[in-house]
């Protein structure tokens, strides 16, 4: 285990910067440390999906993802850090696949919802998002690893799936988009 804080409340940071994992201080605002805050605030939300009754596939899943998300953050915080493993992202892709094996052809654009733990999984997919591009704006101005901006790129596509699949478990069908025309 890399270096542990015994200490929470250290007032270090109380003048706007904060410290990297090599040691290094940054401002708060900085764009390493927003992609770093998108990613916690992704395996958050993750955390709130798994309180949800989820089938124990699902949720094993999610704490798969959990633990690589916190080793894709823990990349962030030390610039220069090797990333997470292609591997990881070769997962992601065939957990899609075998999840959307098990489900009805989509024909439409779907809503969130459904079932409350569907509607986080959308939820999650969001911040996800949000997460992603806040890695594709730190790649633009530092070196951040192409596969962990991969990762997150699939994690929300994991994340789509895994609400439907969520829905279909819970004997649910998808929320289809219909267009107002008023």
């Amino acid at each position: 285990m890399a270096k542990r804080a015994s200490r929470i409340s250290t007032r270090r940071g109380d003048d706007g910067s904060t410290g990297l994992g090599d040691g290094t201080r940054t401002v708060k605002n900085s764009l390493r440390i927003g992609a770093l805050g998108e990613v916690d605030e992704t395996n958050a939300a993750l955390g709130v999906l798994a309180c949800e009754a989820l089938p124990e596939e699902a949720r094993a899943m999610l704490t798969r993802v959990q633990h690589d998300l916190f080793s894709l953050g823990g990349q962030v915080c030390v610039p220069g850090a090797p990333g997470l493993e292609a591997a990881r992202v070769a997962w992601l892709e065939a957990e899609i696949e075998r999840m959307d094996a098990q489900l009805p052809r989509l024909k439409c654009f779907i809503l969130p919802g459904g079932t409350r733990a569907a509607a986080l999984a959308h939820q999650a997919r969001t911040v996800c998002r949000r997460a992603e591009r806040a890695l594709v704006a730190l790649a633009a101005a530092e070196a951040v690893d192409a596969v962990s901006r991969q990762y997150m790129n699939r994690l929300s596509d994991l994340l789509f799936v895994l609400a439907r699949y969520l829905n279909h478990q819970a004997g649910e069908g998808d929320v289809a988009w219909q267009q107002t025309l008023d």
